[in-house]
């Protein structure tokens, strides 16, 4: 069975990599410093992150809904 995520990925200003998190799967992220690199290790945190998830719970994941950027006064 196949299923789709949605990573979100973000530089870091510190070092310049790329940091990607799975909003569907908290606490499911990894960093790179580059796209392809960053993409076989979301792949690799995907994997391992359901193998240790898989049979605790049944409960289904979090549907991604979509982004929305916002402006704040500060």
């Amino acid at each position: 069975m196949q299923r789709q995520f949605t990573v979100v990925l973000e530089r870091d200003p510190e070092n310049g990599w790329l940091v990607g998190s799975v909003s569907e799967l908290p606490g499911c992220y990894t960093q790179a410093p580059d796209v392809a690199s960053l993409e076989a290790n979301m792949r690799e945190a995907i994997e391992v992150y359901l193998a240790t998830v898989e049979g605790e719970s049944q409960r289904p994941y979090p549907a991604f809904v979509g982004l929305q950027r916002m402006e704040v006064a500060l």
